[in-house]
């Protein structure tokens, strides 16, 4: 064992001597977690799947775990989204109830820090947490299990409809030492419910600590879950998500990854349609600046007849920036009259960024529908000059094409805040060569034309 993985488990024996008494069950799933993290140790280049992303920054920094979640109220006003929302939110994985708004959920609805719904009922909370992911789904999967105490678990009975979205919040300090987290999602909803998931990741300027989530999403016949994560972490922070949803015959799932911060960024999203008539549908959106690094990879399992997939994800870079993107869908014998298709776009604003992208069909059966296709350039020259023909400055037309190229995910989304707050970042991470005093008002001004 090297001295990387000796340390998160050192970090991990230590937690668990303050821990106490604790259910057998989750006992033992960390043992396995911790067993599996041990044997596999943190993932390297020569791994196919990390081939382009170097995670020794993370493997090599000495992590704290922290035990409060103070934050000031004022500080946290101005990154939380301003939308009326049922709000839960975590301080450097830490529960902060002060900032948490669960006030007048509806009938129906759960939402709680797992910390509670293990308290309160852990052997409701022991059957479906893990049963996606287990210990195997990556490393950093396995030292999530072998550290989970904290997160969210969202539960919607059956025919249940939340009108107001639930946000998961999750804020980064910037502390005397670099600390890390585990959070755990767990989201259960019930056939027909429908509801929409809000997931942002915030935090303080100068943050440079390290989030290790894992999410599981089952969804029941005809049940329809729109989920938007919004991460905007620090540039210093590193980021690390595996999400896995399970959806059951008739159910949609519609995901909005939009990466905007964090200096190492790493998400992989798995769906498996189990049953027919099941959808799922990727969006995403990633901007790179400076020496950013975001990794995507996504993963669809078609695994029964008549089912649908749609993805579409859309890059740009500028600086040394580096993004990556797998889109991967298997389509499992007999799985016939499927349909599936799948788009990255990138733009690179600079000769120095650079993407890396594969998008992959592996198909068992010979009755399907699928498409899949990848594209890499810079700005359209002639839309440059058609808006300087209509009198736009060279680089604000560049600015105005930039967010126009976003705006093809962003049309899509239906929640004012979540598009104006990604709207307003990108314009603000473009060059200030593209001019961007009155950049987002020229735009306005454009469409209303």
């Amino acid at each position: 064992m090297n001295d990387d993985v000796q340390r998160f488990l050192d970090r991990l024996a230590e937690r668990q001597a303050s821990r106490g008494d604790e259910p057998t069950w989750i006992s033992a799933r960390r043992q396995a977690g911790a067993a599996r993290f041990e044997a596999l140790g943190f993932p390297h280049r020569r791994v196919e799947a990390w081939k382009y992303t170097d995670v020794r920054d993370i493997a090599r920094t000495d992590f704290a775990l922290a035990d409060d979640a103070d934050f000031s109220p004022a500080a946290a006003a101005t990154l939380t989204l301003p939308i009326e929302a049922h709000r839960l939110t975590f301080v450097d994985g830490v529960y902060a109830p002060a900032l948490s708004d669960l006030d007048a959920l509806p009938a129906g609805v759960q939402v709680l820090p797992l910390s509670q719904a293990l308290a309160d009922n852990h052997e409701a909370v022991g059957g479906p947490l893990g049963r996606l992911t287990g210990v195997e789904f990556s490393p950093f999967a396995a030292l999530n299990t072998a550290f989970m105490e904290e997160g969210a678990v969202v539960r919607l009975a059956p025919r249940t409809v939340v009108e107001k979205p639930i946000v998961l919040q999750f804020l980064s300090r910037d502390g005397e030492r670099q600390v890390m987290s585990h959070p755990r999602i767990l989201v259960e909803a019930g056939g027909r419910s429908e509801a929409t998931l809000i997931e942002h990741h915030a935090g303080e300027e100068g943050a440079a600590n390290f989030t290790n989530l894992v999410e599981e999403i089952i969804l029941d016949r005809g049940a329809i879950l729109t989920h938007y994560k919004l991460q905007e972490a620090p540039l210093k922070d590193r980021h690390v998500a595996s999400v896995q949803v399970e959806q059951a015959r008739d159910s949609r799932y519609t995901s909005f990854n939009l990466n905007l911060g964090g200096g190492l960024v790493r998400t992989d999203l798995v769906s498996d349609l189990n049953g027919e008539g099941a959808e799922a549908t990727f969006h995403g959106l990633f901007y790179g600046q400076g020496r950013q690094h975001v990794d995507t990879h996504t993963l669809v399992h078609h695994n029964a007849p008549h089912t649908r997939s749609s993805e579409n994800y859309k890059g740009i870079l500028d600086d040394r920036a580096h993004g990556v993107f797998n889109g991967r869908v298997v389509v499992k014998r007999d799985s016939q009259q499927i349909e599936s298709e799948q788009s990255n776009a990138n733009l690179l604003l600079s000769d120095r960024a650079e993407i890396d992208t594969k998008p992959e069909l592996e198909i068992y059966a010979d009755d399907v529908k699928c498409a899949h296709g990848a594209t890499t350039g810079q700005l359209d020259e002639e839309a440059v000059y058609a808006l300087r023909a209509r009198g736009i400055d060279e680089q604000t037309a560049r600015g105005l094409l930039t967010l126009a190229f976003a705006g093809e995910v962003m049309e899509l989304v239906d929640l004012d805040a979540v598009a104006e707050r990604v709207e307003l970042t990108v314009a603000g991470k473009l060059p200030e060569r593209f001019n961007l005093a009155g950049l987002v008002e020229t735009a306005t001004a454009l469409n209303e034309d």
